[in-house]
């Protein structure tokens, strides 16, 4: 970490690496969240809507029940577990080929800090960036919700929109922002850890990938715990 953000040789080389990697981990990252995103929308609709039988309860409350599901845990918490393993890999794969065929090495040699050259655009890229993925997370899996509704008459698309605006708490979203740019950090910097320490060959790699995807969730469960015993 102290070799990661010391200051930068050349600004400009930093400001191109740190668009280059927003490109490749979090643009590339869209459809896939997106994706998940709808199809979960539409699954907790129908799980909230098949436990909630009692006539004395509203309709409302299916959109509400979605919405504080996805705002609260699936959005920042789901999200971050998926993207530690699709950026995580990536991370930690291209660190621990540049180790290995000692591309790092050679870095080293011309007087480049190469920790900072390559790992600080990645954890700014995905910690700035990737909590605008949990916002688009939580507008899709809403209008997956809504689209199951219209398409199958569950329930009536008023009460789901009522349901979606009632009792409304704008914390939430700030709790599930902090949530996904503290998860991201994690991925972003476990990955690099052991991408950039890669030893052993083309297996090495493969280790110090898997290695990395399993000690990052399990800091984004940790994590998750404490930021919310703390937040809310």
């Amino acid at each position: 970490m102290r070799q990661v953000f010391r200051k930068p040789e050349r600004w400009r080389l930093l400001a191109r690496q740190f668009f280059n990697e927003t490109e490749k981990l979090v643009i590339n990252s869209i459809p896939l969240i997106a994706l998940i995103s709808v199809f979960i929308g539409a699954v907790l609709v129908i799980q909230t809507a098949n436990n909630m039988t009692s006539p004395l309860l509203p309709k409302m409350y299916i959109g509400y029940m979605a919405r504080e599901s996805l705002i609260l845990e699936f959005c920042s918490t789901m999200v971050c577990l998926i993207l530690a393993g699709k950026i995580g890999s990536n991370i930690s794969s291209e660190l621990g080929t540049m180790r290995i065929t000692e591309q790092i090495d050679a870095m080293e040699m011309m007087g480049v800090n190469s920790a900072n050259f390559l790992v600080m655009p990645k954890m700014m890229a995905t910690t700035l960036f990737n909590p605008l993925l949990t916002l688009m997370s939580f507008i899709m899996g809403l209008l997956g919700g809504y689209l199951l509704i219209e398409l199958t008459g569950m329930i009536k698309v008023s009460d789901y929109l009522t349901g979606l605006r009632f009792a409304f708490n704008g914390y939430y979203i700030t709790y599930s922002l902090v949530k996904t740019a503290v998860f991201s950090f994690i991925i972003s910097s476990v990955s690099a850890y052991y991408g950039y320490w890669a030893e052993g060959g083309s297996l090495g790699v493969g280790r110090s990938a898997t290695k990395a995807i399993v000690v990052a969730s399990a800091l984004i469960l940790i994590f998750n715990l404490i930021l919310t015993r703390i937040m809310l």
